[in-house]
């Protein structure tokens, strides 16, 4: 089966007697615990690549931004409700994906100059850490691999929801994001403008925005 396969089926667990309702937000209790709802979030995920979207930003000759996002990934995430510093979550994507909308900037971008893709195809996060920062907000500490460099990096996650749908998929929501320098992966393109600026910014927005699929039933 091809690792990146967009359209790799899921196993459908059994339907629902009746749907559920959207769950409410994570919370703290008095004694600065996580919501004892939360717990039934605790399990394994999978991304939703049909519903989801690893994109970045970056700002282009210092007067506008280019968006893009990477349509091949793979992921594997753990959920702990209870105790959420035991949370994990890994993503591989393949950097041949790229897509900003035009063809010509995604050869750049998939070129030497940038992902080199030929030589590395893919890049990698893996978290090392979970904290709970707030309400609806964890803190996620992990490895981030390009070019086969490796960097700590850290998102800020905000949790938006928990769903079944009426296929009797079990659903979350979370959105990410971190700032990165590319140049500390090696991305070291530093063409530059008449007035002296970049043409294009060293400073980088990565955007995770996650719906994931119940992969096995809770404990």
């Amino acid at each position: 089966m091809n690792l990146f396969n967009r359209a790799a089926p899921l196993r459908r667990p059994a339907p629902p007697a009746a749907p559920r309702r959207p769950a409410a937000p994570p919370a703290f209790t008095s004694s600065g615990l996580p919501d004892p709802a939360l717990a039934a979030l605790t399990g394994e995920w999978m991304i939703d690549p049909a519903h989801s979207r690893i994109g970045f930003s970056v700002r282009h000759a210092m007067v506008t931004t280019v968006r893009g996002s990477f349509a091949e990934y793979k992921s594997r995430l753990y959920f702990d409700g209870r105790n959420p510093a035991r949370s994990q979550a890994e993503i591989v994507v393949s950097t041949g994906s790229v897509d900003t909308g035009v063809e010509q900037r995604d050869a750049h971008l998939v070129g030497r100059d940038f992902l080199d893709s030929a030589n590395f195809p893919r890049m990698r996060f893996a978290s090392t850490a979970v904290q709970m920062a707030g309400n609806d907000v964890y803190r996620m500490l992990g490895d981030l691999t390009i070019k086969d460099t490796t960097r700590p990096v850290v998102l800020e996650l905000t949790y938006i929801g928990h769903v079944t749908d009426p296929f009797g998929y079990e659903r979350v929501g979370f959105d990410g994001t971190t700032t990165i320098d590319r140049s500390d992966w090696g991305l070291t393109y530093d063409s530059r403008l008449a007035e002296g600026g970049a043409m294009v910014s060293e400073k980088v927005r990565l955007q995770f925005d996650i719906a994931a699929i119940r992969t096995m039933p809770a404990a």
